[in-house]
């Protein structure tokens, strides 16, 4: 049985190989499949992680979601308690890179925003099974999160992020939807 280790190394060394005009390509499409989704229309507040290459690129989709007059909740991790706090950005200068080189947004610029505010949360992850089931980098910290919201979740993934199967853990949470760049996969619960 492979494990959850494996398959993160493996679906990084995939991801790496993507050029950035394929990468850029590859994001745009998902992007714009999201925009059409009733899930993002009917959003007010999305809740979105600040992408780092090769993860779907977020700056495109945070953009378009101020130019909708949306409010837009990034997540700050609590290393201490191993949780997520979400808060409101209006510009990306309210951002600071923390550990492993992630921006997250500054506590004293920023207002906390509580999670069932939160209408669509984009959850981030390495792989993902076409059941929901999600492999994430390795922190838990949207397994922690994920019980206690209620709104929406929709994943962004490349097709090469789809795999058949993910060591499934008691704590490890579905997404409701997967967007990649050829489908929306709509997931049953």
């Amino acid at each position: 049985m492979i494990d959850k280790k494996e398959i993160r190394n493996h679906m990084k060394a995939k991801l790496t190989r993507l050029s950035k005009p394929v990468y850029e390509d590859l994001s745009n499409k998902i992007a714009q499949t999201l925009f059409i989704q009733e899930d993002w229309k009917e959003a007010n507040v999305v809740g979105i992680t600040i992408s780092r290459f090769p993860e779907v690129d977020t700056y495109h989709i945070i953009r378009k979601a101020w130019e909708a007059g949306k409010q837009v909740a990034v997540p700050k991790c609590l290393p201490s308690e191993r949780k997520l706090a979400f808060r409101i950005i209006t510009h990306f200068s309210q951002l600071e890179s923390v550990y492993y080189g992630l921006s997250e947004p500054i506590e004293s610029k920023t207002a906390k925003i509580e999670p069932n505010d939160i209408d669509l949360l984009i959850v981030p992850g390495l792989g993902f099974t076409r059941e929901g089931c999600r492999l994430g980098f390795g922190g838990g910290y949207y397994d922690r999160f994920l019980p206690d919201y209620h709104g929406k979740t929709i994943s962004l993934a490349f097709d090469l992020q789809l795999i058949p199967t993910i060591p499934v853990e008691e704590h490890d949470q579905p997404v409701q939807k997967i967007i990649t760049n050829h489908e929306v996969i709509i997931v049953n619960d």
